[in-house]
C-alpha cells in the first residue's frame, strides 16, 4: 500500500492524470478510500473525479464521516446530488447522522422525493437501534412463487439489493413468514413453491432493538443478514453483517475510551481533534479523580501520629495502593468483558464476587509473602514487614471484590458497565487501601 501511495503522489507531481486513472482503475474501493486519507485536499478531489460513477460512490461509502464532509464541500452541487442519490440508504443515513444539522438539511433537499422519504424514515428511528442502521434494500419473495419465478426475480432486481444470499418470504400483508437462502433456491426443484422450502423458524429483530444486541445475535447464529420487523411483524429492512462490523468497532472504541475515563469523539477521530477538544475531554474526569484523591491525602494527614512513630511505614504506601489498583482494574476488566459477552448477569453476582474475592485473597497471600520478605530486608523490622504483608492481603481482596462489584451494580441500574473505568476503581481502592494500611499498623504496632 505504501508503495502504491508513493506512486500515486509521483503521478500527481508529473500531472499524469491519465496514468493515475489507469493505476487506480482496478484497485478495491476500500483501498482507494485508504489512499485518499494520505493525500492533500486538492489531490483527493482530483483522484475522486477520475473514478467512475459507481466506483466513486463505493469509495465514498468507505470513507470516515469527516473525510466525506471534506470531499462534499469541494464538489459542485450536481456532483453531490449524484453521490448522495447513489449511496445505499443505510450508509446515507449514517452520513447525515454525522453531519451538522444545517449540512444534513441541505443534503436532504438535493435528493429525489423517494430517496428523501426513505432516508427520513431511517433517521426517524432511535439512535443505535436496528431501524437506524438497517437498509430497506432487501430481497422480498411471495410465498406462492415457484423457485423458478424467485430466481428470475433475483436476476431482475438483485443488482439493486444489499444482498441476495437471503430471500425473505412474506404473505399478502407483507408480514415476514419465512426465509430462504440462495443455496436452497439453486438446489431446489424449480417447480416447487417458495412456501414449501422456506424456513419458517425466522429469527428477526424489532426496529427499536439495540445495535449491540443485533451484533450478539449475528455472532451467535453466523448470519450474513438479519431481518427487521415493525410492531405488526411486517418486514421493513435488514441489517447486514458489514454494517454490524462497523457497529462492533464503534462500540469497542467507545468502551476503550470510557475505560480510560474519556468520552468517545462523536464526529471525528480523537487524533484529529484540536488541542482544546482533547483537553476538554480529559479535564472533567481527571478533576473528579483529583478531588477524590484528596481523601487519600486527608487520611494520611490524619494518621500523622502513626507515621511519626514508625516513619518507615510511609515508604510502602505507593507499593500498596498501586498493587491494589492493579488488582481491582484486572477484576473490573474481566467482569465488564463477561457482561458485554453475556457470559454473566447480575443474577451471577454472588458467584462472581465470591470467585473474584477468592482470587484477590490468594493473590494477596502470594504477593504479601513476597513483599513481607522484601520489607524485612529493607527495614529490618519484622513487625513493619507483617504490617505491609497483611495489608496487601486485605487490600488485594477488597480491590478484587470492588472491581467486580461496581460493573455489576452499574448493569443492574441499566448503566454502561464500561463507565466503571480503571482510573475510578483505582482511586476508590487507593482511599480504602490507605485506611486499611494504617488500621493494620495501629493494631500490630500497638499505636492505638
Amino acid at each position: 500500500m505504501d508503495e502504491l501511495i508513493r506512486e500515486i503522489k509521483d503521478l500527481f507531481e508529473l500531472k499524469d492524470f491519465v496514468g493515475l486513472k489507469a493505476l487506480v482503475a482496478n484497485e478495491n474501493p476500500a483501498d482507494i478510500a485508504e489512499i485518499l486519507t494520505e493525500l492533500t485536499r486538492e489531490q483527493k478531489a482530483i483522484l475522486f473525479r477520475l473514478l467512475g460513477k459507481e466506483e466513486a460512490v463505493a469509495v465514498f461509502e468507505f470513507l470516515q464521516p469527516d473525510e466525506q464532509k471534506s470531499l462534499l464541500e469541494g464538489f459542485h452541487e450536481s456532483t453531490v446530488r449524484e453521490i448522495i442519490e447513489e449511496m445505499s440508504p443505510d450508509d446515507r443515513a449514517h452520513l447525515l447522522d454525522e453531519m451538522p444539522a444545517g449540512v444534513a438539511k441541505r443534503l436532504l433537499t438535493l435528493m429525489s422525493p423517494g430517496e428523501r422519504e426513505m432516508t427520513n424514515l431511517l433517521l426517524g428511528y432511535g439512535e443505535n437501534t436496528a431501524g437506524r442502521i438497517m437498509t430497506p434494500e432487501y430481497l422480498d419473495l411471495k410465498q406462492n412463487m415457484t423457485v423458478d419465478e424467485a430466481l428470475t426475480r433475483i436476476r431482475r432486481i438483485g443488482q439493486e439489493k444489499e444482498t441476495v444470499y437471503y430471500g425473505y418470504v412474506m404473505d399478502d400483508r407483507r408480514k415476514l413468514i419465512g426465509v430462504v437462502s440462495l443455496r436452497d433456491l439453486v438446489l431446489a426443484d424449480p417447480s416447487k413453491r417458495i412456501a414449501e422450502i422456506a424456513n419458517r423458524n425466522v429469527i428477526s429483530v424489532s426496529t427499536d432493538e439495540d445495535q449491540e444486541q443485533i451484533a450478539a445475535i449475528l455472532r451467535k447464529y453466523d448470519f450474513l443478514a438479519l431481518p427487521v420487523v415493525d410492531r405488526e411483524k411486517r418486514l421493513v429492512g435488514i441489517v447486514t453483517v458489514d454494517d454490524i462490523m462497523d457497529v462492533i468497532e464503534d462500540e469497542a472504541t467507545e468502551d476503550f475510551y470510557r475505560a480510560g475515563g474519556l468520552a468517545a469523539p462523536e464526529e471525528t477521530s480523537y487524533f484529529r481533534l484540536r488541542l482544546y477538544g482533547v483537553v476538554r475531554q480529559r479535564f472533567g474526569w481527571l478533576l473528579v479523580l483529583l478531588l477524590t484523591n484528596t481523601f487519600t491525602g486527608n487520611i494520611i494527614l490524619g494518621q500523622s501520629d502513626v507515621l511519626k512513630g514508625v516513619v518507615s511505614l510511609a515508604a510502602f504506601i505507593p507499593l500498596l495502593i498501586d498493587s491494589g489498583g492493579n488488582v481491582g482494574s484486572q477484576s473490573s476488566t474481566v467482569v465488564i468483558r463477561g457482561l458485554a459477552l453475556r457470559e454473566i448477569t447480575f443474577r451471577d453476582a454472588m458467584w462472581v464476587l465470591a470467585k473474584e474475592g477468592g482470587v484477590g485473597f490468594l493473590l494477596g497471600i502470594m504477593l504479601g509473602l513476597v513483599v513481607t520478605i522484601w520489607a524485612y530486608f529493607l527495614q529490618g523490622s519484622i513487625l513493619v514487614a507483617l504490617v505491609v504483608g497483611l495489608s496487601l492481603v486485605a487490600i488485594s481482596t477488597l480491590a478484587s471484590v470492588t472491581g467486580a462489584l461496581l460493573p455489576l451494580l452499574f448493569q443492574r441500574f441499566k448503566l454502561d458497565p464500561a463507565l466503571m473505568s480503571s482510573p475510578f476503581i483505582t482511586t476508590v481502592v487507593d482511599v480504602a487501601g490507605v485506611l486499611i494500611y494504617f488500621q493494620v499498623a495501629r493494631f500490630i504496632l500497638g499505636l492505638a
